[in-house]
């Protein structure tokens, strides 16, 4: 239904559920405020870390062979969650689904072997030796 003003009737329901989200919010962190401990100890503002006292700064520079593991880590982690998902309705997908899978695992099959030869998977002294790896 829709009135004069071209808004659907159909919409409080939104508005309402909103409303409903902002006063929980606002009173869960009010409460919280309120109820929370209140002190202000000399060692209150300052970084806490498994009981390790922070020594230095947080700003370190790492390796950039940090960042390219981690990004391969992320691509080869997806792949598990696409195969979960094809694993879960295999029976559904039947043989077309089968082989789209296959082609799926040897792209990523290819792209672990091409990391392996280009040396981004090397990390030891064989490999900056050798001059493969990216710590040149």
């Amino acid at each position: 239904m829709v009135t004069k003003a071209g808004y659907s009737a159909e919409l409080w329901p939104l508005a309402v559920y909103f409303a409903g989200a902002l006063l929980l919010v606002t009173g869960l962190l009010g409460l919280s405020h309120f109820l929370g401990e209140q002190h202000r100890e000399r060692a209150t503002g300052q970084p806490y870390e498994s009981g390790i006292a922070a020594t230095g700064t947080a700003r370190v520079r790492f390796d950039v062979k940090f960042y390219l593991l981690a990004m391969i880590f992320v691509v080869f982690d997806l792949e598990a969650v696409f195969l979960i998902a094809w694993a879960i309705s295999v029976r559904e997908d039947g043989w077309a689904g089968y082989i789209e899978v296959l082609v799926f695992a040897g792209v990523l099959v290819a792209a672990l072997v091409y990391l392996w030869k280009i040396g981004a998977l090397d990390w030891g002294t064989e490999a900056k030796k050798k001059g493969r790896g990216f710590s040149r």
